[in-house]
């Protein structure tokens, strides 16, 4: 049997990409929200601020180092599978990995351990700063890598030079034509991500009618954080669509599956894309409607798979059906939205337990788009690394031996599941035990708060 280590070499880097990106895309937003609980507990001395803060800087630690130790093996990946790669294109790509490593790791490293353990040590006014901190470093993280994966999308500011990859102008680098849109769209994706978990756990707690207090202020709050963050998504994600229509157009052709290029095109809502036939098989589509939503113009020209050859186009399935499970995860987070509007009106936000439990089934529907979005957004790419300059087929390791990434891959596999299996059954005994009464006495070794678990008071006591 014939091992590629080319396709090998791919399957390894999206099995280690996935599960990374996983903790991202949680921790992230997670920061954000530990930093403003103590900044509330810090002006108003509520202590359910407190508590909802030491529980989720728990899950955050877990989650944390979690996405440290994956993210680990990545780097060496680039050297090991990816060397024409690395040669390419080490002048622009090594500077802003390095400058991610100058920001965000030097705020997340210098301030992490204050966060984890400067609790009895510091003023509050320190701990807080502390968060903000780790805040920033998260969303520094996010800005530099996403800077890298913008440039590799849409290239800019560089020349060159004997089959490498020389900056002229760090400003179009860093700022290249997609990244605006990116970094804007995963933000908010990664907030909208944690924002969801908030919410399952919340609702989790209310229908087990344990740690009322806590559970109603992170289901109220994150909520209404909600409200604003999926609607604009879409608006986003619009604006996102159009800058891919200009400077990725065979990408944006494999999204939507469309082969001939014109014209009032129509929006294909379902089919099976056949590249071999160059058609799609099954197709529901909507007149004139894909020209609208792609260039806001009924009469907006769209180029099809069929203007470039074949050997440029991106394998249409996984581009196709990824961007449509992300809108129908993008669906099921405004139901859940519209449905707290409707529940907030009637007063009965915190005792609907048939709420609760969509709510508690949709806390990871967030890690699904993110996950879809991804492989829209990588798998669309192909068949580059750099697009439109590199060749993902000219970038892998001359030498490298399909057994030799077998072997790698297979240990990937092995120790990812494990590692990931340890650190979510950590995180589910943290929801479990629930929030501690860290402004209280009494606190046991174990973390678990003496006496009696604070109970839901009973339906309609409370608003």
């Amino acid at each position: 049997m014939h091992l590629d280590p080319l396709i090998l070499s791919r399957l390894q880097f999206a099995w280690v990409v996935a599960w990374h990106f996983l903790m991202p895309a949680f921790t992230v937003g997670l920061a954000s929200f530990i930093a403003l609980m103590e900044g509330l507990h810090l002006v108003t001395k509520n202590p359910v601020y407190l508590r909802v803060s030491v529980f989720w800087t728990k899950i955050f630690a877990i989650s944390f180092g979690m996405g440290v130790v994956s993210g680990v093996t990545m780097p060496f990946q680039f050297g090991t599978n990816w060397s024409r790669y690395s040669d390419a294109v080490a002048d622009i790509v090594a500077p802003l990995l390095g400058y991610e490593g100058l920001t965000a790791f030097f705020l997340e490293a210098g301030f992490l351990g204050v966060l984890l353990f400067g609790r009895k040590l510091l003023p509050p006014w320190a701990h807080f700063f502390s968060a903000l901190m780790v805040a920033l470093g998260t969303l520094a993280s996010t800005f530099w890598i996403l800077s890298n994966n913008s440039w590799m999308q849409t290239p800019a500011g560089y020349a060159m030079v004997d089959g490498r990859f020389e900056p002229r102008d760090w400003l179009e680098i860093v700022f290249n034509p997609s990244f605006p849109y990116r970094l804007a769209h995963v933000v908010t994706a990664v907030y909208i991500t944690t924002g969801f978990v908030v919410v399952g756990v919340a609702s989790w707690w209310l229908l087990r009618r344990r740690f009322y207090e806590e559970a109603r202020v992170m289901l109220s709050m994150t909520l209404w954080l909600l409200t604003v963050l999926v609607p604009l998504q879409a608006m986003i994600g619009d604006q996102h669509g159009l800058d891919t229509v200009k400077y990725q157009p065979a990408k944006l052709a494999g999204i939507e599956a469309i082969w001939e290029g014109g014209r009032r095109l129509p929006w294909v809502v379902f089919a099976i894309p056949d590249d071999a036939a160059e058609k799609n098989l099954y197709e529901v589509s909507i007149p004139d409607l894909g020209s609208v939503i792609l260039t806001h113009d009924v009469n907006g020209e769209v180029h099809g798979l069929k203007d470039f050859p074949p050997q440029d186009r991106p394998p249409v399935a996984f581009p196709f059906f990824g961007f449509r499970i992300m809108l129908l995860c993008w669906g099921v987070m405004m139901l859940v939205v519209v449905l707290s509007w409707w529940l907030r009106i009637r007063d009965r936000l915190y005792d609907a337990d048939w709420y609760h439990r969509l709510c508690t089934l949709a806390a990871p529907v967030g890690f699904v788009a993110v996950i879809a979005g991804w492989v829209t957004t990588e798998v669309g790419r192909q068949p580059w690394t750099v697009y439109g300059q590199l060749r993902t087929a000219d970038s892998v390791s001359p030498s490298l031996t399909g057994v030799d990434v077998g072997i790698s891959l297979l240990g990937y596999t092995v120790v990812y599941v494990v590692m990931f299996s340890a650190g979510i059954a950590m995180m589910m005994r943290v929801f479990r035990d629930g929030p501690v009464a860290a402004d209280m006495p009494g606190i046991i070794a174990s973390g678990r708060p003496e006496g009696p678990v604070r109970a839901m008071p009973q339906a309609g006591s409370e608003g």
